[in-house]
């Protein structure tokens, strides 16, 4: 895209967008272009139409991935070429809506148990210690863990904000004994040999393998860490608004969806079977 491309990042710069977003919509903008060989200034609304159905149907590209192209042709259109945006000509997909996975507090133990890398362990149980996300977990430095408070803080999160977040005094152990064997110097679990933070792709893999190692057959990611820590929190009684501080929402409406999978409540209703009597009298 050339000159447009320098156009929209510096477009998204001046709207504050995040460095990893900024390289995602660029980089879905260079796949819009070369999925048609010409510049997206010379393609309009049917192009755009065109292009997400065919993602949708010939290359089964996901809900989220298809959002994500969406808001930056929609970015690219509006704000860099101050074209029009017609939401009832292109319509964004209507997202399908699914309760996350979560894993019970043995469950969870057994995967810490299972990772016998004490830097994976360490990572693990960090990231469940406060409901980071991955990518929180892998920018994390030496001097983001606040022992003093028992925080965490987390910088440039999703949305460009900052936040803090708890820490587990059983975490900060297991940090003390991870930091005096490894010792970091700025990033907290960098990688081997290198001073860069370990990737993500890196750390799902290892995690897949932890849950086999424990007998976990759950569809289960790292993020569920994430998802049992804001479940597990509700199902001890905190109240959801300090959990959607935690987790860094901006509105409780995202954290309400715990509310769905928290078992809290919903143990104090008992099944209808239950009320049926197991041999009852004989009708005469």
């Amino acid at each position: 895209m050339g000159r447009l491309a320098e156009k929209m990042k510096r477009d998204m710069e001046l709207k504050n967008l995040s460095n990893r977003t900024i390289q995602t919509y660029l980089s879905c903008m260079k796949g819009f272009a070369l999925h048609y060989g010409r510049s997206p200034e010379e393609l309009g609304d049917k192009e755009i139409k065109e292009y997400l159905y065919f993602l949708l149907k010939e290359k089964n590209a996901s809900h989220s991935k298809l959002n994500q192209i969406y808001s930056a042709l929609k970015f690219f259109y509006q704000r860099t070429l101050n074209k029009d945006w017609d939401p009832l000509k292109l319509p964004r997909g209507k997202e399908r809506k699914r309760l996350p996975v979560v894993l019970s507090v043995e469950e969870v133990q057994r995967i810490f148990t299972a990772t016998k890398n004490l830097k994976h362990r360490t990572m693990f149980e960090t990231i469940y210690s406060g409901g980071l996300r991955l990518g929180e977990t892998l920018r994390l430095k030496v001097a983001d863990i606040d022992s003093q408070r028992m925080m965490i803080r987390l910088q440039q999160c999703k949305g460009n904000k900052d936040r803090y977040t708890i820490l587990g005094e059983r975490t900060l152990k297991r940090l003390r004994e991870y930091w005096s064997v490894y010792r970091p110097k700025e990033w907290l679990f960098p990688a081997t040999g290198r001073d860069k933070p370990l990737t993500a792709s890196t750390i799902q893999r290892v995690f897949k393998k932890s849950i086999a190692d424990a007998g976990i057959r759950k569809q289960a990611s790292v993020h569920t860490l994430r998802h049992s820590f804001a479940t597990h929190l509700l199902e001890a009684g905190t109240d959801i608004y300090y959990i959607q501080h935690l987790l860094g929402h901006t509105t409780v409406k995202t954290t309400a969806i715990y509310l769905h999978i928290s078992k809290r409540d919903l143990t104090r209703i008992k099944s209808p079977i239950d009320l049926i009597e197991e041999n009852p009298s004989p009708v005469s």
